[in-house]
């Protein structure tokens, strides 16, 4: 039966797919890129029409951080006096 299973997954392989003739493969040629990590994030749909590209994210989020630190040291201010 373990002969079936080899000769089944022998025949799935393209002819197109030889490994053994190809060349240049570097094992863990992208490990550091994957070890730094990624911020992917993935927007809901009526979000993702609100902005045609990831600088249009970018800028409207820095914009909502500098609103929030200005309405966070308003209070600030409000609370001392």
């Amino acid at each position: 039966m373990k002969k079936e299973i080899e000769n089944e997954m022998e025949d799935e392989l393209r002819s197109e797919y030889d490994f053994a003739q190809m060349q240049g493969g570097a094992k863990g040629k992208y490990v550091e890129r994957y070890r730094t990590g990624t911020n992917l994030v993935l927007l809901d749909p009526d979000v993702a029409q609100a902005f045609p590209n990831d600088e249009a994210v970018n800028e409207a989020l820095r914009l909502l951080i500098q609103v929030a630190q200005h309405s966070q040291s308003n209070v600030a201010v409000q609370q001392t006096e």
